[in-house]
């Protein structure tokens, strides 16, 4: 099979009309790689809309801006999953009214039987399914930290005094996107009770979707930022938001529109977390300000017509209405 050099990509990174020599450029081009690098910023969220990079200096900067935004979010991300878990397993806990996992099961996860009056068969019968689902996606997750010997899931199986693994294991090991699943499987009231605790915005949530619409959100997010994916354009971005995510941040925040088609779209929602979660408002201020700080030196830092096309016209506007709203 046919290969280059770095010597070959460099020329034909030239041919191609962009600019690049001297043992920098080699340098980044090696460390950053043609196909992850090159391949993968060349063009903003969609193949067919390409960046006007004329240097590869252009497109460092691009990968670098890139880097920087997923050590910024990752932390925070990670404190918004944890602190989600946590709460929603106290709730949980609270109305199965014990820490079993099958206790769970029969008194806080929806099911053909436990429905409200007014399902149709069918949508009792979607219920039951996703019941099922999370059972298998329960066990899934068990076996898989069984047979990586998982302390916190093999003490249990080996010690004869316990009955289970408890609520709390299962709740540790689960992805953000598990606990999203198990999330929406559970019942109306388990489901108002975490939002209260949360504290979104009631009036614009009436199903309580929220809770694990949000989660799927920040999922995405959070994966791609674990797998080293591009995320300044919000290409993994995999579902449209619902009126009622759109309407709570829109409303909480005073914002003209919610899509999550532009990265500041996750900094709102991550920003809109912290505050919930009790977060100080100086070290949230300080999470805008880092991200605000990004912006400015990318576009300073490459052609306008780049800026013009990486970073979203309204930035700087939604930026001061997210800073307006933690001063309420």
């Amino acid at each position: 099979m046919e290969y280059k050099t770095i010597d070959d990509l460099m020329q034909h990174l030239k041919e191609k009309g962009i600019e690049i020599s001297g043992e920098k450029d080699k340098r980044n081009l090696i460390n950053t790689g043609y196909f992850h690098g090159y391949k993968g910023y060349r063009f903003f969220n969609s193949p067919a809309k390409k960046i006007p990079f004329s240097s590869y200096d252009e497109i460092h900067t691009t990968i670098q801006y890139d880097s920087d935004l997923k050590s910024l979010f990752y932390p925070k991300v990670m404190f918004i999953e944890t602190a989600v878990k946590s709460i929603a397993l106290q709730c949980v806990i609270e109305s199965a009214g014990s820490g079993s996992i099958q206790q769970m099961y029969d008194k806080v996860i929806s099911s053909y039987n436990n429905a409200p009056p007014t399902c149709t068969v069918d949508e009792r019968k979607k219920l039951q399914k996703n019941k099922l689902y999370l059972q298998n996606m329960v066990q899934n997750c068990l076996l898989k930290a069984y047979n990586s010997e998982n302390r916190k899931v093999v003490h249990f199986y080996h010690t004869k005094d316990h009955d289970g693994v408890p609520l709390w294991a299962l709740f540790d090991i689960m992805t953000m996107g598990d606990i999203g699943f198990l999330l929406s499987c559970l019942t109306y009231k388990t489901r108002d009770m975490i939002t209260r605790k949360i504290g979104f915005n009631l009036s614009t949530d009436t199903d309580r979707e929220l809770i694990y619409k949000y989660l799927y959100t920040l999922k995405d997010l959070r994966n791609a930022i674990a797998h080293n994916d591009v995320i300044f354009d919000t290409r993994f971005r995999k579902i449209n938001p619902k009126r009622s995510m759109e309407s709570c941040l829109k409303i909480e925040i005073g914002l003209p529109y919610i899509n999550f088609k532009t990265i500041t779209d996750y900094v709102i929602l991550i920003s809109y977390y912290l505050k919930l979660l009790k977060v100080s408002p100086d070290e949230i201020e300080l999470f805008i300000d880092k991200y605000g700080d990004l912006v400015e030196n990318y576009k300073s830092s490459v052609k306008k017509d780049i800026a013009d096309m990486v970073i979203h016209a309204d930035t700087e506007k939604r930026v001061y209405l997210l800073k307006k709203y933690l001063k309420k």
